[in-house]
């Protein structure tokens, strides 16, 4: 593919992939062949929105050697196995989708899930985790490549993608997401939603966010099912997912809702649940609280989806810890360029 060109659709493909759920802030990464030898991939940590065809890295898939004015994922190990296992991918895309992830910690076994949507899909495996950027991850990732499926659940990570192009890669990510979506378990149908709405006080959450401002500039508060159903339930949600870890921690506590603890409890955490409310979350700028309001609802959904196979995902706590400092020395600040 011209150069040009290629630079040109990971920027909107990365833009598609926000509008569309598939990926929060800067997680995920993608990538475009440009020949036999090099590949295109997005750069390290930098915020899609504002991702312009310079910023692009342009990668060797033999020496791994790149050029550009930033540096390449850190996942682009995995993009390069994509890439010499598959010679007729041209396209690779690694998402953060709230539903698949979830299936990639529990219930991937019993997925139901049709013979003909698997190879609408080209065959799907899931991978065992590693730390993100290691040769652990890259490793287990290219073992289920080399089944032939081009489709991979990265366990506690999320889903890398392959496709012929662009178009093949979007519509394969949206896809399967509605399949997860209908394997999804622990009660999170209309009728539980409904139900949820109704044990929330709109004028207890409205004065309570209003105390909750009044120290931190971007807070918010996240009340959907699954969340409230945690709160309710008042157990705390332990990463199960990296982007969890990476943003949030090693988990989100449960607050009595009382406005002195909450406030308190926020001087510590930027996630709490609190019981007849929610969530409430809070950040140092606008971007990064809409994209705690996403995790938040994530993590819940993917706590209750486990809970219901009685299975514990849980990231071990060092690597939880690891991951939340790397975040915020690097990446956080790698978001603005």
């Amino acid at each position: 593919m011209e150069e040009s060109k290629a630079r040109q659709l990971i920027v909107d493909t990365g833009k598609k992939l926000l509008e569309n759920g598939l990926v929060a802030r800067t997680w995920g990464n993608i990538s475009c062949r440009l020949d036999e030898d090099n590949i295109l991939i997005t750069p390290s940590g930098l915020d899609y929105m504002i991702t312009k065809e310079k910023d692009i890295v342009k990668l060797n898939l033999s020496t791994g050697r790149w050029q550009g004015i930033h540096k390449p994922s850190g996942e682009r190990r995995v993009h390069i196995a994509a890439y010499q296992v598959f010679p007729d991918v041209n396209f690779v895309i690694h998402t953060h989708q709230t539903y698949a992830s979830a299936l990639g910690l529990a219930g991937f076994e019993s997925l139901d899930i049709t013979e003909e949507e698997k190879k609408i899909l080209g065959g799907i495996r899931l991978a065992d985790y590693g730390l993100p950027g290691t040769k652990k991850i890259t490793n287990n990732v290219k073992k289920a490549l080399q089944t032939g499926a081009k489709i991979v659940f990265m366990k506690n990570h999320g889903v890398l993608i392959c496709a012929g192009d662009q178009e093949e890669a979007m519509k394969k990510a949206v896809f399967l997401e509605e399949i997860c979506s209908r394997n999804i378990k622990g009660s999170l149908d209309a009728e539980h939603q409904a139900s949820s709405a109704m044990q929330v006080s709109p004028v207890r959450s409205e004065e309570l966010l209003n105390a909750v401002k009044d120290k931190f500039k971007y807070a918010a508060m996240v009340q959907s099912s699954a969340v409230i159903a945690c709160a309710n339930g008042r157990t705390p949600i332990y990463a199960q997912l990296d982007d969890m870890a990476q943003m949030i921690g090693r988990k989100i506590p449960v607050v009595r809702d009382k406005t002195e603890d909450v406030i308190h409890a926020l001087d510590k955490y930027n996630a709490i649940l609190v019981p007849g409310i929610g969530a409430v979350v809070r950040a140092e700028n606008q971007d990064d609280m809409a994209a705690l309001e996403i995790l938040a609802d994530k993590a819940a959904i993917c706590s209750i989806h486990t809970a219901a196979y009685n299975k514990k995902a849980r990231i071990g706590f060092f690597d939880a810890v690891l991951m939340k400092a790397v975040y915020k020395m690097k990446y956080s600040k790698q978001k603005e360029g």
